[in-house]
This record gives C-alpha cells, structure tokens and sequence, in this order.
C-alpha cells in the first residue's frame, strides 16, 4: 500500500533537475507567494526551489511509520527576495496507508509577515476526462483561465476538459479525487489549508512548457492543498501549522 500512494504522486517525464527550476512533479512546496510575485521574484516564492536540510528521521517501531524532517531557514539569499526571518519546517511521514505531510512556519523575527503556501500536488491518473474531484461543491472559486471570480462551483463532480486553472476557497478538510492511477480515488484530508487550487494545462499549455510532455495533461491533475485565496498574518514568535493526508480508496 505504501508504494501504491506514493505511485499516485507523480514527475513529469520532462522535469528538470537542476536545482534552479521547480521540479515538475511530486509535491513542490510554494512559500511565501503563490502566483507571479513581480519585482523579478520567483513565480510561487523560492521554497520549491532552495535546498532544504535533513535535520531528522523515524521509524515507529510500533507501526512501522516512516518519517524524515526537512527544515530550511532564511538566508542571504531570501532576504534579498524577502526580508524576514522565518524556519520551515516540512515532515514527510509514510504510513501503512498513508502519506502524511505536516508543514510548519515559524517567525524568528521581530516583524510580523504575511505569506501564502500551497502543497503543490501532482496525482498521477490513467485519463484526465475520466478522472473527477469531490466536495468542491457549493464552494467559491476565482478562475484564472477566464479571470472570473467568486464563482460558486455547482457540480457535485468536477471534472476537466479543456485547461483548469482554479483557487477554489474556503472548502471542505476532506476531497475525493475519483478514477486516479489503477482507476483508485485518492482521499485528501487537510487541516489549517482552507483553500484548494485544481490545475491541468490541457493541450496547448503543455505544448508551450518545455519541461512538461505534449500529452502529459492526459496523465496527471493537480489536487493542491494550501492557504492562498488571503495571506497569513504572522506575528513574532508565533507558529503556523497545516498538513495534509493522502491515502487511497
């Protein structure tokens, strides 16, 4: 069951390893901007693309649950971008039916911040037009591909046939994402990330991506857990958490 989850969070055949260029793939981690951030600053904020330290590991001897523990801290190179001080902290936990993934911001500063975050999530499927997300109905959403906003989402089912690209807002702790890999549904239970964006290039978007395949989109959807439709107001010394659970059904 583990490597069946794990299975279910995919990279693009085409993604680029360099370490300057956000993996297309996995679950990239946005912080401190979802969007395009303007002034010459990195689309989506610089945590997705910066190297993070291994500062601890588990193994429950219990339940057999596997942990590691990321963290990454500002340096000169964010305060350049960005100029507070802050500690990420990101624990990856495989579970005998799960993944859990658990972020944390810490202010170290004396300033208080705001700041959006996302779990990026690509969930691999075996065909986009019959794959489908459950609980967004009655939600809002704002639309980036038409630029509408505040729509309300009527359908029971979402469902993609031509490019998405939606914040929905305020939604429910528990999604269903139906007909993924093997033809499972992924279950998303989220705490503290109110919003969730659902994106898929579609035909020519993915054709104008370098680092994605031509016919990529017909494999994948992303499903991202996150706190964007507003930013978070961080004081001084105070803390933030969220997480997000994947498992199969």
């Amino acid at each position: 069951m583990p490597g069946s989850i794990c299975h279910e969070t995919i990279a693009d055949k085409d993604a680029i390893f360099n370490n300057k260029k956000a993996i297309r793939g996995g679950i990239p981690l946005v912080f401190p901007h979802f969007g395009p951030w303007g002034e010459g600053r990195p689309q989506h904020g610089f945590a997705r693309t910066s190297l993070w330290k291994l500062s601890g590991q588990n193994k429950d001897r219990k339940s057999g649950d596997v942990s590691a523990t990321f963290t990454m801290e500002d340096s000169e190179e964010t305060r350049k971008i960005w100029n507070y001080s802050f500690k990420l902290t990101y624990t990856v936990t495989l579970k005998a039916k799960s993944l859990l993934l658990e972020f944390t911001v810490d202010n170290k500063g004396q300033e208080a911040f705001d700041f959006t975050c996302l779990l990026h999530t690509y969930l691999g499927v075996d065909d986009i037009t019959q794959t489908s997300v459950v609980g967004l109905q009655g939600t809002k959403y704002d639309d980036k591909v038409t630029g509408q906003t505040d729509c309300t989402e009527e359908n029971e089912e979402v469902t993609i046939s031509g490019e998405t690209d939606r914040i929905y807002k305020s939604t429910p702790n528990e999604l269903t994402v139906k007909n993924t890999k093997g033809g499972k549904s992924v279950i998303i239970k989220k705490n503290n990330f109110p919003d969730a964006v659902v994106w898929n290039p579609w035909i020519e978007k993915a054709k104008a991506m370098s680092d994605f395949g031509d016919d990529e989109y017909l494999v994948m959807l992303c499903v991202e857990a996150g706190f964007v439709a507003k930013p978070f107001h961080l004081e001084p010394s105070e803390t933030f958490q969220a997480s997000q659970e994947l498992s199969l059904a």
